[in-house]
């Protein structure tokens, strides 16, 4: 029987939407799966590309982030990456080549403006049917919950961040 993917979506205003996708590549990793990562918005700048070099040749990552820091303007720097990140991503989803494809912060790229909802919702039509593909980040639109087959919210209740913890190597980044 040929294995079935799904889309699972992580959203929400709550700290761990990249977490939980980190935590799938990892159990993917383990059970001898092929896995892509590829981040919006970010750079190779974090602990988790750290570990995730450890796992050798089962998982590819790729970023595509500029100088751009959380609240300021999105640049044209910013939508040429996004641009090239999806071009990269539509063709690594249509090849088959992963079994696990995590679009890190693509919700976040289109409520920015950097990608249109629509060529996100694309992404549906050339996912082979066995891939399982996960697209995180806050904003997620109605469209996408309703095509996805795994919706998941993460909701704020309390963050240290509101009392002057800052973001600290190896829990935030």
């Amino acid at each position: 029987m040929e294995s079935v993917g799904c889309v699972h979506v992580y959203t929400g205003t709550g700290k761990g939407k990249t977490t939980a996708a980190l935590g799938l590549i990892l159990r993917a990793a383990g059970a001898g799966l092929s896995v892509l990562l590829v981040q919006f918005l970010k750079r190779a700048e974090y602990s988790e590309h750290e570990a995730l070099k450890l796992l050798g040749d089962r998982v590819t990552v790729r970023t595509f982030g500029g100088e751009r820091r959380i609240g300021s303007p999105a640049t044209d720097e910013d939508r040429r990456l996004a641009r090239e990140g999806l071009a990269f991503l539509g063709t690594a989803l249509a090849s088959g080549a992963y079994d696990l494809v995590v679009a890190d912060e693509i919700v976040v790229a289109a409520h920015l403006g950097l990608l249109l909802e629509e060529e996100i919702l694309a992404l549906f039509n050339v996912r082979p049917p066995s891939v399982e593909l996960v697209l995180t980040g806050r904003y997620a639109w109605e469209e996408l919950m309703e095509r996805a087959d795994l919706v998941t919210e993460m909701q704020e209740i309390r963050h240290y961040f509101a009392k002057g913890v800052p973001a600290r190597r190896g829990i935030e980044k």
